[in-house]
């Protein structure tokens, strides 16, 4: 993950356009899927829906978080209100994981007594479904390289789009071949997918939740330049954790000697530009000391 304390903002008015341009199209994929699911009888058409319907809500979550996190800090949020998109990415997960396992509960209900499906009814609102997730992806790809809210609505549309192709496949199966069993067969299938993409993008979210060290920050890296910076006895109470997905922070306590303490701030200052620019930890606190902590317990 890039960490910068700079990330373009320039570009969030056309974010959210493009973010409500694809709410609207995937509620209107949503009511034409569950609308061909009902009269045709397919779980796996109707489990597209509710994916669908996820992805909606997803989209939406994603906006409306873009939109609060442009709040700047205030005094009960000193921080600002960024860390609110990986609240939603966090969300938007959470549902899309629980979607994904009642499916799988009523395909294997479905596999256990099949039902008649109309085939070509299913391989039309698929086929119809796919080309409109495969538009929505293409509106949120560049979106999804910047955002972890937005990738994770990103990932609701790119699942879904897989899960199209299936449909497509199995309605053309149904229609010519009457396999009715493939219907739910593939349901669990593409469910068991999206459970195993999510889990990698959940454990993201939840680190930087938990104020885990970011992924790409060696905590011993750290304290080993920082104790090279020049006049620099001893660094402990060492705390790095993630901000949001774009910011690092660091606070540490740092032992001079006292007979440099004239030079105080010229150290402070070359500890965070190398922090910055090494590390991308663009927030660090530094507490200036004159004596070594004394037992390891007291340098945590």
């Amino acid at each position: 993950m890039h960490r910068s304390g700079q990330h373009d903002e320039s570009d969030t008015p056309h974010r959210q356009r493009r973010l409500l341009a694809a709410v609207a199209l995937n509620l209107l994929i949503t009511i034409a899927e569950v609308i061909g699911g009902l009269l045709s009888g397919s779980i796996a058409l109707l489990s597209d829906a509710l994916h669908n319907f996820g992805d909606t809500a997803s989209l939406g979550t994603s906006y409306f978080a873009i939109t609060y996190s442009k709040k700047g800090a205030n005094l009960s949020k000193t921080f600002g209100y960024k860390r609110i998109e990986v609240i939603a990415a966090f969300f938007n997960l959470v549902v899309l994981a629980l979607i994904s396992l009642f499916l799988i509960k009523e395909a294997v209900e479905r596999a256990a007594d099949p039902q008649p499906i109309r085939g070509g009814l299913m391989f039309a609102v698929a086929s119809v479904g796919l080309a409109a997730n495969i538009a929505t992806a293409l509106l949120l790809h560049r979106d999804a390289r910047d955002s972890v809210n937005v990738r994770s609505a990103y990932l609701h549309i790119v699942t879904d789009a897989i899960s199209s192709v299936g449909v497509v496949i199995a309605g053309v199966l149904v229609w010519a071949y009457d396999i009715v069993l493939i219907d739910p067969l593939l349901t669990i299938a593409i469910s068991a997918f999206i459970l195993y993409q999510v889990y990698h993008l959940l454990r993201d979210t939840t680190n930087i939740l938990m104020n885990s060290v970011p992924p790409d920050v060696d905590v011993e890296s750290v304290v080993a330049e920082m104790e090279g910076i020049a006049l620099v006895r001893d660094v402990h109470h060492v705390h790095v954790w993630s901000m949001d997905e774009h910011q690092a922070a660091l606070e540490a306590h740092v032992v001079i000697d006292e007979e440099v303490a004239p030079q105080m701030d010229r150290i402070r200052t070359d500890i965070k530009l190398m922090l910055e620019s090494r590390f991308g930890i663009s927030h660090s606190t530094l507490e200036i000391e004159f004596e070594r902590c004394e037992s390891p317990e007291d340098c945590l």
